[in-house]
């Protein structure tokens, strides 16, 4: 049944939790599963390339899914989306955790990331079509909160997990999402609203082969660095470019004749804060995504640690993370895009010291000296992510939510392939040029991520000063073409 626009669900916000928590057990197994690689190849007796493929092939399957499930999710209900999807993950889970030999494990990742591609969608559009005003921010605060904390606390998780179930424990990491995930399919039943579809059932085959096609060719050498895929496919990249180009221009065509575009290009052309929000996240994820990997491989290669206490190293991050995107979410709508300018500037500035502490610093009180970097770079990561998450979504129409949702998580999952291809590989590229001198391999690989987040400071500096010279006497996105479709979902 449709619900009036001023009578908001009265379950909306034991929803909002059902669909976070799916959310964050998708987003948690993007990294969770990297601290168990050597354990998986030990006992199914795998190649390193073959191995590889449990964290590569979940992310490939998890970025090729997002548009496209979220356009299903627009046409034809976003709670059926969720729902069929959270199943098939918690089945797929299972047979990760039961595989008996790496090619079936493989192909259980693979499944695994679709269905998880196909979540991750619905969960923004469903904060669009739930929540209004001031709660929309604190929602999406949440929501950002669970997209920064699940890959921060992914190798803590994980490592915890080998410490409790043994080396040899690894198909836990796959088995502890059953009965989470079995709990929130049945949470799911009984609270997430049954609203119509906003649109016609029709799904732009053309844009879908177009899109699933540029961004393989985009991300498929990524995945395939650890081997030479980069130097082996390198043509991929400009083929990947000329195909997304095609379905750029496909996609107008669709839109100016009045059809159902995959993604409809007036997102970017006429949706306040879109484009510039979805390049911020792009080039943000870049830097954010790598030095995650670039802290273990120090750790556990350059320090010896075991993987919970490489995981336990980076845990201020986290915390920090965590408690400034609830806090960001409330913030959002006072300070906009200055928050975000904020934030960027304290995550880089606590990154960086913290790329000096490990280089510079004593190896024994290393990690120690550098936790208060680690957690002032975690509370300005708190403030870019959700806040950038709201500005970026929060003027799309109701209707387009769940295919701008999986095309904002789309560049973020671009944006984390080329990081954690490209920081990893130059760690290893320093380590061979010196000797195996891990403090300047660490310190030279997140200085570049720090760089990458340069970038995106430069976009957001632009969008904030470009909002405070033209939005003068403005009003807010919130109350002004947010609501055209609200009754949609």
């Amino acid at each position: 049944m449709h619900r009036p626009d001023d009578r908001p669900d009265p379950n909306r916000w034991r929803a909002l939790w059902v669909t976070l928590v799916a959310g964050f057990m998708t987003l948690l197994d993007v990294t969770i599963v990297a601290v168990a690689l050597p354990s998986m190849q030990r006992e199914l007796h795998a190649s390193a390339a073959s191995v590889q493929w449990v964290v590569s092939g979940y992310a490939l399957a998890f970025a090729l899914t997002l548009v496209t499930a979220g356009r299903i999710g627009d046409a034809f209900g976003r709670r059926r989306v969720f729902l069929v999807a959270l199943a098939a993950f918690v089945v797929c889970s299972a047979a990760a955790g039961a595989a008996p030999g790496i090619e079936l494990l493989v192909v259980a990742r693979l499944a695994q990331g679709v269905a998880a591609g196909s979540i991750a969608p619905q969960n923004s559009a469903l904060i669009q079509q739930l929540f209004r005003g001031a709660e929309r921010g604190r929602a999406f605060g949440l929501f950002g909160a669970t997209v920064g904390v699940s890959s921060a606390v992914g190798p803590v998780v994980g490592g915890l997990i080998l410490a409790l179930a043994g080396p040899e424990g690894w198909r836990w990491i796959f088995y502890v999402n059953v009965p989470v995930g079995a709990l929130a399919f049945v949470l799911g039943l009984r609270l997430l609203p049954r609203v119509a579809p906003g649109g016609r059932g029709r799904l732009d085959p053309v844009g879908v082969t177009l899109l699933g096609a540029g961004i393989l060719a985009l991300m498929l050498p990524l995945v395939l660095a650890e081997g030479g895929g980069v130097a082996e496919v390198w043509w991929l990249f400009p083929a990947g470019l000329l195909i997304l180009a095609a379905f750029v221009r496909w996609e107008r065509r669709v839109a100016r004749r009045d059809g159902e575009p995959l993604l409809d290009p007036r997102l970017l052309t006429e949706t306040r804060g879109y484009a510039t929000g979805a390049g911020l996240a792009a080039l943000y994820f870049v830097g954010f995504s790598g030095v995650w990997l670039v802290f273990a491989l120090f750790f556990q290669n350059g320090f010896g640690y075991s993987p919970l206490m490489s995981g336990l190293a980076v845990t201020p991050f986290a915390v920090g993370s965590a408690t400034a995107a609830a806090v960001a979410g409330r913030l959002v709508d006072r300070l906009g895009r200055l928050l975000t300018v904020w934030g960027l500037v304290a995550v880089m500035v606590g990154l960086g010291a913290t790329a000096l502490v490990l280089w510079l610093a004593p190896a024994g009180p290393a990690p120690w000296i550098a936790a208060p970097a680690l957690l002032i770079g975690g509370l300005g990561s708190g403030c870019v992510i959700s806040p950038n998450i709201t500005m970026t979504l929060r003027d799309v129409p109701v209707h387009m939510a769940g295919a701008a949702g999986g095309a904002l998580q789309t560049g973020q999952r671009l944006g984390g392939a080329v990081g954690t291809a490209a920081l990893p590989g130059l760690f290893y590229l320093t380590l061979n040029a010196t000797h195996d001198d891990y403090r300047e391999a660490v310190a030279l690989s997140v200085g570049c991520g720090v760089a990458a987040m340069l970038c995106a400071l430069t976009v957001a500096v632009l969008d904030w000063r470009r909002d405070r010279s033209g939005d003068a006497g403005r009003c807010p996105p919130e109350r002004t073409h947010s609501h055209t479709h609200a009754g949609q979902g």
